[in-house]
């Protein structure tokens, strides 16, 4: 069993509350950016997105006309929640329960909450028709028609026959963008609007209607009111009138309230959508706030659901949000009846109406342009590549440059470590200690011809999801034994909970060891016990056993001279780790490195045991030369590294080149030093780069490598390289050649 310690009382601190931000839409990502400016005591924010960028959907007809590229409208979340001081879980978020106070999530232990937000935007109506889903092309979720967009577009035949189902603002706009994005492919396509109302454009005044009936018609697109569209095949839509031909058929039905909506038990319109009041909070759930297009507003049922209200909701939200934890009076929303409406009609022309009057032209294209292009500056904290933008100040600005890394990269130097295991005398001498200090695992023999691997490891949280935290830790903790291919039997846990608050600890403790659960379940490793502490920060580890393989253990040394070099997961998550809690990388390369780390070693062992591996280590906090160089020394060998060959995960080397480092990376530098003699000129910084949970380093005959590196890359390890090769050394100690 789990033992706790006790504890003294909690220290007379305000408790901390939990924030969940559901959703990344326009108006959570306002919210972020003013918590960023101006954080709120005592509030700690958990942002749920399902993918890391959120698409702003004001930009999207410009960027089917081919005026944006896709980079132009997405606002990546990570960067901007983290300079928010917030912590981001990537999981789709399935249903709320408002009694317990619970998020469930999509394979993931559900979260607790104090205040919730949500602004998970919408759906289409009517997406589950037949066919829909298969041929159809549906508008929401916005970041799921972008990514799809251009391959469609591109795959129709020179001339083509385009359905646009829906005629409110979206199909018109689609229409008319289309219109001209096929024409700059080179393509001509027959373009019709289908209708289930009497009229398009509802909602807007008689006089816009018209001109923009007259508009569609300019442009040869073809009109058809009160055409229900019950179903879509392969190159056909069937309405309730009949079959049409169209080789590409959108679907833009309207607003319809998304799955985690529906599943959702709180108050809702007749249409599905959350009943909220004009202080933005869900009826009869003053803890849950609710914005956007997933949401209705009970005092004014005429709005509709467009991106200018949920941008005007955002400074409301943040304000109320604020009032509601300082327990003052919160303010009301009241929409605007009349706003600047905007339609992008394609070629560089826009449609513009307010106070029932019409402008049209390309004035009014560039005003739409420049109003959207100055809203997304304030949001995209990073380019493309990565760079800052000078949307919000810089990390050093924000005082975010004087946090130490946490994974891998949190512990003693490896000259501290050797010097002082240098000072202790000499062990007592035991028999049964076949392999120990200086092995990746230490292997004792119980009695009865019967041996154990054992190990233990342990680090610092590299972020505020203890639930990630906890499998990371577990990865990392068993790979030690992979190191020595061995298999893992038993684990122990040893967990260091921050939190002053009992209920939170106990949520923060039940998280971790879901996590530390979730890896090891499926190793078929049992976690039989452990022991909890209190302090300072979520310190996770864990001490293993593991039986040895019957043909042997894999050992650091034995290498020889003609054998390549392997290495099977990408280096840097050192430095992306620490890039994020600085808000400078990107959020593709956050999950990318999540996925490295997360994915254990057991497979690749089992390869290179297959293969005839002659020495195996493991590559993480040291770092690729340290951890390289052990096995060399071990092996009274040499090394000749390909630089240009070395696997890197996205987003390293851009960060590496910009002078961003690891807290532990100059320490890991030093050690390569003090034992490596190391030629070839520039040293790569990645070298020295601390890994958490990184992958296995082995040594293989020559004759072997190819046939084991294809073996390794077919089983999941995509990364896995030829790094280089063993060399003789006729000097003592190891040396390292880079090529």
């Amino acid at each position: 069993m789990i033992k706790v310690r006790k504890s003294l009382n909690p220290q007379s601190l305000p408790k901390q509350r939990n924030l969940v931000l559901v959703g990344g839409g326009h108006a959570h990502i306002q919210l972020l950016r003013r918590f960023a400016m101006k954080p709120e005591p005592n509030v700690r924010i958990i942002v749920v997105i399902n993918r890391t960028d959120a698409v702003y959907s004001g930009m999207v007809p410009g960027y089917v006309a081919g005026d944006y590229k896709l980079e132009e409208l997405q606002i990546d979340v990570i960067p901007l929640a983290r300079r928010a001081g917030a912590s981001v879980i990537l999981a789709a978020a399935v249903s709320l329960d408002p009694d317990q106070k619970r998020i469930v999530l999509c394979g993931r232990p559900s979260i607790s909450y104090d205040v919730v937000s949500i602004d998970v935007g919408s759906t289409v109506r009517d997406i589950d028709a037949p066919g829909v889903w298969e041929y159809a092309l549906a508008t929401r979720p916005i970041s799921s028609f972008v990514d799809k967009l251009n391959e469609r577009i591109e795959s129709l035949p020179v001339n083509s026959k385009i359905s646009i189902i829906g005629g409110g603002a979206a199909g018109v706009e689609l229409c008319l963008t289309i219109k001209d994005r096929v024409r700059r492919n080179g393509k001509e396509a027959e373009i019709q609007v289908l209708s289930a109302e009497q009229h398009i454009l509802s909602g807007y005044s008689k006089t816009v209607k018209q001109k923009v009936h007259e508009l569609l018609i300019e442009n040869d697109i073809t009109v058809k009111t009160s055409e229900h569209a019950t179903a879509v095949e392969k190159d056909f839509v069937i309405t309730r009138n009949g079959k049409i031909q169209s080789n590409l058929t959108i679907w833009a039905t309207g607003a319809a309230p998304t799955a985690f909506i529906r599943a959702t038990a709180l108050p809702k319109t007749s249409s599905g959508f959350l009943r909220i009041t004009s202080t933005l909070q869900v009826e009869n759930h003053p803890d849950v706030f609710a914005v956007g297009d997933c949401s209705s507003l009970v005092n004014f049922p005429w709005v509709p659901k467009a991106g200018v209200y949920a941008v005007r909701q955002g400074p409301y939200l943040e304000r109320n949000l604020r009032r509601y934890f300082s327990g003052r009076r919160l303010i009301e929303y009241k929409p605007q009846r009349d706003f600047l409406s905007l339609l992008h009609l394609g070629n560089n022309r826009a449609l513009g109406t307010k106070w029932g009057k019409i402008f049209i032209g390309n004035h009014i294209f560039r005003l739409k342009r420049w109003i959207d292009r100055r809203f997304m500056s304030r949001f995209q904290v990073l380019d493309s590549k990565g760079k800052e933008t000078g949307a919000l100040p810089s990390p050093s600005q924000m005082g975010m440059d004087e946090m130490e890394c946490g994974g891998c990269a949190a512990k003693l130097g490896g000259n501290e470590l050797a010097h002082a295991l240098s000072r202790l005398p000499k062990p007592i001498p035991d028999e049964g200690v076949v392999m120990g200090v200086g092995d990746d695992a230490a292997l004792v023999a119980t009695g009865n011809d019967h041996e154990v691997l054992l190990t233990v490891d342990a680090f610092r949280a590299f972020q505020e999801d203890s639930w990630l935290v906890g499998r990371v830790a577990a990865v990392n903790a068993v790979s030690d034994i992979y190191a020595c291919g061995g298999t893992p039997r038993y684990a122990l846990a040893w967990i260091q909970i921050p939190d002053k608050n009992n209920l939170q600890a106990e949520e923060t403790l039940w998280q971790t060891l879901s996590g530390i659960r979730n890896a090891l379940d499926p190793l078929s490793v049992s976690l039989v016990g452990g022991h909890t502490t209190r302090g300072d920060d979520l310190n996770v580890g864990l001490a293993v056993t593991g039986d040895p393989h019957g043909s042997g253990v894999f050992k650091k040394g034995g290498a020889q001279p003609g054998d390549k070099i392997i290495l099977t997961k990408a280096l840097g998550t050192g430095v992306i780790l620490a890039a994020d809690m600085r808000g400078l990388a990107l959020g593709q390369w956050i999950k990318e490195a999540t996925e490295s780390m997360v994915r254990p070693n057991a497979e690749a062992s089992d390869i290179l045991r297959r293969f005839g591996a002659s020495a195996v280590t493991d590559v993480t906090g040291f770092g690729l030369a340290v951890h390289l160089g052990e096995m060399l020394l071990a092996s009274q060998a040499g090394g000749a590294v390909y630089k240009q060959n070395l696997p890197l995960l996205s987003g390293a080397q851009s960060l590496i080149l910009d002078g961003v480092r690891s807290t532990f990376h100059s320490q890991n530098h030093a050690r390569a030093a003090s034992q490596l003699r190391m030629l070839g000129g520039d040293l790569p910084p990645i070298l020295f780069d601390p890994q958490t949970s990184g992958g296995l380093l082995a040594a293989l005959p020559q004759e072997r490598a190819s046939s084991c590196l294809a073996a390794l890359k077919e089983s999941g390890d995509r990364n896995s390289t030829i790094i280089g090769e063993v060399v003789k050394t006729p000097q003592k100690g190891a040396l390292l050649y880079l090529t």
